[in-house]
């Protein structure tokens, strides 16, 4: 009986930037579609998150960031990217630690990649002092939502925000670290 290939979790470097940006868009294109404009998820999207990764995984502060890149596959040669984390402290917020970026590729979704993501960014918030982790989700998107909620997320609050040149609604959840 042939065996599921092993699913691992790297740290991403600074040469990862344009793997994360394509993520980032592949995600965001299946997922919002029903939420975002049509023109910016199939016109501008690709460029908006390159130039977002390249100055990311530059920036001052790794060593307050967590970015974890998934992958399917039983040899390091031949693993697939199925999915990636971003996690960062956040000095003062009230909320914790920040889950900024949780995305399972689509036809990834649903054999454990996002849990398994968010269980990472999880113990590394541990092992940095923090007792809670917060995150934003689309108003409207649904499944997200059920996921987080699913994992003990809990829902805080709602800020208006502006993503692919519209108005938007994020959904903050919190999830609790010393209850976990």
């Amino acid at each position: 009986m042939p065996t599921a290939p092993a699913l691992t979790l790297r740290p991403a470097t600074t040469a990862d930037a344009p793997l994360l940006a394509a993520m980032h868009a592949a995600s965001w294109q299946s997922t919002y579609c029903d939420l975002l404009p049509a023109a910016f998820l199939e016109q501008e999207v690709d460029t908006e998150r390159a130039a977002y990764w390249r100055a990311r995984m530059v920036a001052p502060g790794e060593d307050r960031r967590l970015v974890l890149i998934a992958e399917l596959g039983d040899q390091p040669e031949s693993r697939t990217p199925v999915g990636f984390v971003c996690a960062e402290r956040q000095p003062g917020s009230p909320w914790g630690a920040l889950l900024d970026n949780l995305h399972a590729l689509p036809g990834h979704q649903g054999i454990g990649v996002g849990k398994r993501l968010m269980q990472a960014a999880q113990a590394w918030a541990r092992a940095q002092g923090e007792s809670r982790l917060y995150l934003y989700v689309l108003e409207g998107n649904e499944s997200a939502i059920a996921f987080y909620e699913r994992q003990g997320w809990q829902y805080s609050g709602a800020e208006p925000d502006h993503m692919g040149g519209i108005d938007i609604t994020a959904l903050r959840y919190v999830y609790r670290l010393d209850t976990a």
